[in-house]
This record gives structure tokens, sequence and C-alpha cells, in this order.
């Protein structure tokens, strides 16, 4: 292959990949269970901030108690979640906001994000979190 050919191949694979990134900021949907029996399913919808460094994301959280100990129907608390990632790091580091409690998230991501949450006067609990990348 020539020097112009080759550089021809480099320009046509970068045309295409920038024509296929999504137009504005990434969002991610974050789904996962905190509790030692999982008994809370968190689900979120996070838009990134592209301005941050490191990766940053947030957005509206919400929190629902799916345990058996439910008996007035399940408990639902809702926030704001602020998510850190490192695209050379297999961490995150989140934040999580509800009821006016600030509580922290440290996990390290494998099949899926597995960590613990601290909140403040609580005992730290675990939480698996999965990313799916939305459009």
């Amino acid at each position: 292959m020539s020097g112009r050919s080759g550089l021809s191949c480099v320009a046509l694979s970068l045309a295409l990949s920038l024509m296929t990134q999504p137009a504005g900021a990434a969002s991610l949907e974050l789904v996962g269970y905190s509790g030692h029996l999982g008994e809370w399913e968190l689900t979120a919808t996070v838009t990134e901030d592209s301005s941050a460094t490191p990766k940053s994301f947030s957005g509206p959280l919400s929190m629902k108690h799916v345990g058996l100990c439910t008996q007035d129907g399940p408990e639902e608390k809702s926030g704001n979640i602020r998510v850190q990632m490192l695209a050379s790091s297999p961490r995150m580091e989140a934040t999580l906001l509800m009821d006016g409690v600030e509580c922290r998230y440290r996990g390290m991501l494998s099949d899926f994000y597995d960590g613990t949450m601290s909140c403040p006067g609580r005992e730290t609990v675990p939480l698996k979190l999965w990313i799916k990348e939305t459009r």
C-alpha cells in the first residue's frame, strides 16, 4: 500500500468514526442493587458534563425498596447522582444526594461496578451498578 492510499484509508476511517459519534453530550443509564440482600433497586439516567475532568455524569436518580419487608407498598426515594470515571481506570466514584443526605460510592469494574455506598450515620452497604449507553 502506498503512502498516499494509506493516508486516504486513515482519513476515511476518521471521517466514518466522527459520523457515528452522537451529537451533544453522551447519556448513560445506570441500574443497580443496594443492600446486603439487594433490597434496594437503583435507576438513573445521567448526562455527561463535557467540561469536567475526570469524565463526569450527573442526573436524577430513583431508589425503590424491593425487599420482602415492605408493608404499605414499596418505599421510594429520589434525588441526584454525580458519577466520575477515568478512562484509564476500572474505578468509579459517585455522590448520591437523597432527602438532603449525601452518600458516597466507590466501585471497581468487573462484569459490573461492584462497590460500597456509605452515608453519614449509617452502615456501609454493598452497591452493584450496571451501565448502559443510551442514544
